[in-house]
């Protein structure tokens, strides 16, 4: 506790809290530290936007960063909230608040306070609850945040079904937090969550979407999925991650699943310093959904055998899908579709020896996703058999090599036939239409069989294809 305390006075011991304290005071209003600022402090880290709450009202807090902040905004002034930027810091500050819910919607009906603690009572965690009131440096923590922020706990600072009917996005909240912090959903609180999980079908997709991928790009992902699953709430919000719990026939034996999965992002994860993709989150989404086709594709065979024919395709269809109603933009939906669809084609080729054609063929439709079919590909060996794993994981240093080896004798990173559009066109003499087109397929082909011919030998081989034809 004492050095949870003196984490909080080395972090929050600066020029701006100074003055913005007393500026406040001195115009008679009250000022404090609050939410996500003061639980960062305690853990030692400064958070990259500061908020604060106050007893003025927004044209009060105008007046009184008038003169002192470099610029402001007021795009929040109808919930009470003024932002500024000061230096270098960005700062909100928001009147007291008492709202009111309707419980047919997550908009509340905003209403101003005139105290602190009735602010914090209205938060989501108590490790959000815990103020800091300025110039004086006063620690308020009605709800007990610091303890539950001691012992890894998430829990509201009053009754759980209150707070997730007031606003049930808090219940995706508390699975986010899980995973950015490591800490256990409090037995009533997600209790709560596990009886209210259907009220998040009133919450909008991009809302929806915003806390999945801070919750994917948390330091546990596991802990805060594992949340969503076992409240129900990812049946509503992602229903292909628990359709992963495929039941168990006792003469057909696979693996699980669901673990395996989980297993795969952690790995993926640890891949990502390797590959200069620290906190990719397409990355690690497209672990987390690249066996999703797998419980639309299961065959259970004669003797005991599960096949999975085709889940890649499946599951990059259904997951572009699930995307698109979870408002993700174009690019993110097309690259983690990508993956999905070759994070088998490296398993493909078995253990036979790859040819150069199949190294090009394999950096030219992963592209700009070679780094990440890498992670993705080691990522998706879970296997216990260590010689198993050992002896796949040798086969593709051997492929990343040969590709480092093509790619310095032949820039695959920008293969292209060794003969342009243009320069088409005027061997065969013709216009551009579908001739053309279908006259670089042929070319590419080749390139990626015979690597690099030149110019003059791509001309011989051209027309001799197109007399062919």
């Amino acid at each position: 506790m004492d050095e949870a305390l003196a984490n909080l006075e080395r972090t929050t011991d600066s020029a701006l809290f100074r003055e913005l304290g007393s500026r406040f005071a001195q115009a008679g209003y009250e000022l404090a530290l609050v939410g996500g600022p003061v639980r960062d402090a305690f853990l030692g880290r400064k958070a990259p936007d500061l908020d604060f709450t106050t007893s003025a009202k927004p044209d009060e807090i105008i007046r009184v960063l008038k003169g002192y902040a470099d610029t402001f905004w007021d795009i929040g002034r109808e919930f009470g909230t003024i932002g500024a930027r000061i230096g270098d810091d960005t700062v909100e500050i928001t009147t007291y608040r008492a709202d009111k819910y309707d419980p047919a919607s997550r908009k509340p009906e905003v209403a101003f306070g005139t105290d602190l603690k009735e602010d914090l009572f209205r938060r989501d965690f108590t490790i959000n609850s815990m103020a800091l009131r300025l110039p004086e440096k006063t620690f308020v923590d009605p709800f007990n945040g610091l303890q539950d922020l001691i012992a890894g706990v998430i829990r509201t600072p009053g009754a759980p079904e209150v707070s997730f009917g007031d606003d049930p996005l808090r219940m995706m909240r508390g699975a986010r937090f899980a995973s950015q912090l490591g800490f256990e959903i409090e037995p009533a609180t997600f209790a709560a969550m596990t009886a209210m999980a259907e009220r998040i079908e009133i919450i909008s997709a991009e809302r929806v979407q915003t806390e999945f991928v801070k919750l994917m790009l948390g330091a546990h992902p596991r802990l805060g999925l594992e949340a969503l699953v076992e409240s129900g709430l990812a049946e509503r919000v992602l229903p292909e991650l628990p359709a992963l719990k495929l039941e168990v026939d006792e003469h057909h034996h696979h693996k699980d699943v669901y673990e395996h999965t989980l297993r795969v992002v952690e790995q993926a994860i640890s891949y990502e310093a390797d590959y200069g993709l620290e906190g990719d989150f397409v990355l690690r989404f497209a672990a987390l959904l690249h066996d999703i086709g797998k419980p639309n594709t299961r065959r259970l065979e004669p003797g005991g055998g599960v096949t999975f024919h085709q889940h890649d395709l499946v599951g990059a269809r259904l997951a572009k899908k699930r995307m698109q109603a979870l408002r993700f933009d174009n690019d993110t939906i097309r690259d983690v579709s990508r993956l999905i669809e070759l994070h088998l084609r490296f398993f493909g080729y078995g253990d036979q020896a790859w040819s150069d054609s199949a190294v090009r063929r394999y950096v030219r439709d992963a592209g700009e996703q070679l780094n990440r079919l890498h992670a993705l590909t080691r990522s998706d060996v879970t296997t216990r058999n260590q010689r198993k794993a050992d002896r796949l994981a040798h086969a593709y240093d051997d492929l990343e090599q040969r590709i480092a080896t093509l790619q310095e004798q032949e820039e695959l990173d920008s293969i292209r036939p060794d003969l342009s559009g243009e320069d088409i066109m005027r061997i065969l003499d013709l216009k551009p239409g579908r001739e053309v087109g279908e006259a670089r397929s042929f070319l590419m082909e080749l390139r990626l069989d015979q690597g690099q011919l030149g110019a003059e030998e791509a001309e011989k081989r051209l027309l001799a294809w197109w007399s062919a034809r």
